[in-house]
């Protein structure tokens, strides 16, 4: 398996676009379809470790299962990290996209064409 592995919805244009890229330039990469193969909360651990971001910084407030569950009054701390963690695991919609975990473990939120080509340069190609 190569190192690069990118997590999309299939119906997300920023996906799309960010797979597009991934190809012209050649990089080798995994795709996870992650609402199918939904990421453990430890595997979202590691990315957010990756990412060097809280879980919160990548979850999708304005998605309805958001508000059923109330996340905007949910505190924003180390004590409730292991909710929020849960929430995205149990609730994959919640998780924002494209992530790209990148070969040097590096990881960043891939919704602009700059972060796809920094992937790209952490994983040893471009």
């Amino acid at each position: 398996m190569c190192g690069m592995e990118i997590w999309i919805n299939p119906a997300c244009s920023k996906c799309r676009s960010a797979l597009g890229l991934l190809d012209a330039e050649g990089a080798e990469y995994t795709v996870r379809r992650y609402l199918e193969d939904v990421p453990s909360a430890d595997e979202i651990r590691a990315v957010l470790d990756r990412l060097r971001l809280e879980p919160w910084d990548i979850t999708r407030t304005q998605e309805p299962v958001a508000r059923e569950l109330g996340l905007k009054e949910w505190p924003r701390d180390a004590g409730a990290r292991d909710r929020w963690i849960a929430a995205l695991s149990e609730h994959p919609k919640l998780i924002q996209r494209p992530i790209i975990t990148a070969d040097d473990g590096t990881a960043l939120v891939a919704r602009s064409e700059e972060a796809v080509r920094e992937a790209i340069s952490h994983s040893g190609k471009g």
